[in-house]
């Protein structure tokens, strides 16, 4: 089990819907004497924002990202790199990598960017990642699921009419005693980026899948360097 082990970390990592920024009523309560003013619809809605998450559901510690466009295998591997240097320093022990995921098309086993930027991800940080998923319709299973129904209950008594306001809601909130971590990342996602052919080929070698779970579980090893 990687919670036994003192160089294994898990952690769960998943996106969430698309939250509208605006002054929209989103079905929470406010605490305030006179009950908050909202819009119920609006039919021009200007700014949205994709969220993304990671959780550390032992130590409870949680980190997001929103971006600004498409929810894209890229925009995950972003956040999971931003995450690690924000955390590396923190985990000096830690050598193998253990993430849970549900099958989203933006992260499952079939999908070739998603795999190769966690190669990348183990090259550059010399770890060894095991991505572990959740079968179909299970993904309720998934830790980072009651963390989005946390953070859903404490921010939708609020407005969230700015970006910055999203931003500080999220960075406001706790689990476990353990104050998120939020920041945005302004960067432009294509979608349906994909390898072919060879380099696809290339991927699969260094992807060591399970016999019996060809998709649902997969360990990357970093590549050696010998000098």
């Amino acid at each position: 089990m990687a919670d036994a082990d003192e160089h294994a970390l898990r952690i769960s990592i998943d996106t969430k819907a698309t939250v509208h920024v605006g002054e929209y009523c989103r079905g929470g309560r406010s605490r305030g004497i006179e009950a908050v003013k909202a819009l119920d619809h609006d039919m021009c809605m200007k700014e949205k924002l994709v969220p993304a998450g990671i959780l550390e559901p032992v130590s409870g510690k949680s980190f997001l990202i929103f971006g600004t466009n498409n929810k894209t295998s890229d925009f995950m591997a972003d956040g999971l790199f931003l995450w690690w240097q924000h955390r590396k320093l923190e985990l000096p022990r830690i050598k193998r990598l253990v993430i849970n995921l549900d099958n989203g098309p933006e992260c499952n086993g079939r999908r070739s960017q998603f795999l190769l930027r966690m190669t990348e991800f183990a090259d550059m940080t010399g770890l060894c990642v095991r991505l572990v998923y959740y079968p179909p319709y299970h993904s309720k299973y998934n830790a980072i699921e009651r963390y989005w129904a946390g953070l859903e209950k404490s921010w939708n008594g609020y407005l969230l009419s700015t970006v910055d306001t999203v931003i500080n809601r999220a960075g406001n909130f706790c689990w476990k005693g353990k104050r998120t971590i939020a920041c945005l990342v302004d960067a432009i996602y294509k979608k349906g980026v994909k390898l072919c052919g060879h380099e696809k080929r290339d991927l699969e070698q260094r992807l060591e899948r399970s016999t019996k779970l060809l998709w649902w579980d997969i360990t990357i090893h970093p590549k050696t360097v010998l000098l």
